[in-house]
């Protein structure tokens, strides 16, 4: 699925924190998206996932305007250090991922993919004993359930050691060569581990720069 970006701006109020982003991405690309804390990262996210609500002509998916955009199960998405989740909540990581799936996701499915992310034997473990690492893999297993096209994945690293991260991001490079666009929301610099096409800077002032990686590095 291809995303197009076409001059768009997002404001707070009278405070404006994307200003004038233009973006293409096609199916398979790698971006990553990078900036200091507050330059509009996850703005630019919860603009990406219809969060937010943007002006008619700014976001396309498949030449589809955003405001009449239905297929949202194209989309997986971690959120940043799973803050937004109920960790005491009493649940075991199956049964989160039984709760999670669409209509038609098959029981083999759900272990097909805790294989994949070699957490298949902790399925059966309440969430609130996971690792950050564990707990991470579970949450990229439930986004990808439903086989999305487009992975977003924001700060995902930001609360795993060094082993782990460095595991999450060959995942993320696996699922990336199988045809899955990915965006990587970071705070880092530090992008030579990662096998990403694009990169889209995010600065203090609400700037923005979109540049392609070659051989060369980025363009």
């Amino acid at each position: 699925m291809q995303i197009y970006i076409n001059n768009l701006t997002f404001a707070y109020g009278i405070k404006t924190v994307i200003n004038n982003l233009s973006i293409t991405l096609n199916q398979g690309d790698y971006l990553v998206v990078k900036g200091k804390n507050g330059t509009g990262k996850t703005t630019f996210i919860k603009c990406l996932l219809g969060v937010n609500e943007v002006k008619p002509g700014t976001i396309f998916y498949d030449k589809t305007d955003i405001t009449n955009f239905k297929k949202w199960t194209t989309f997986g998405y971690v959120s940043q250090s799973l803050d937004n989740f109920n960790y005491e909540f009493p649940i075991t990581v199956l049964e989160l991922l039984n709760v999670s799936s669409t209509k038609g996701t098959m029981p083999q499915d759900r272990l097909k993919l805790l294989d994949k992310m070699k957490i298949f034997d902790i399925q059966n473990q309440n969430i609130n004993s996971l690792s950050g690492g564990q707990l991470q893999r579970v949450f990229i297993v439930r986004a990808m359930l439903n086989n999305p096209k487009i992975l977003i994945l924001d700060e995902p690293t930001a609360s795993i050691d060094k082993q782990n991260k460095e595991f999450f991001y060959q995942t993320v490079d696996d699922l990336n060569k199988n045809g899955i666009t990915v965006i990587l929301i970071t705070h880092s610099d530090e992008l030579e581990h990662l096998n990403y096409t694009h990169t889209l800077t995010m600065y203090d002032d609400y700037t923005n720069s979109f540049s392609i990686r070659n051989e060369g590095g980025e363009a």
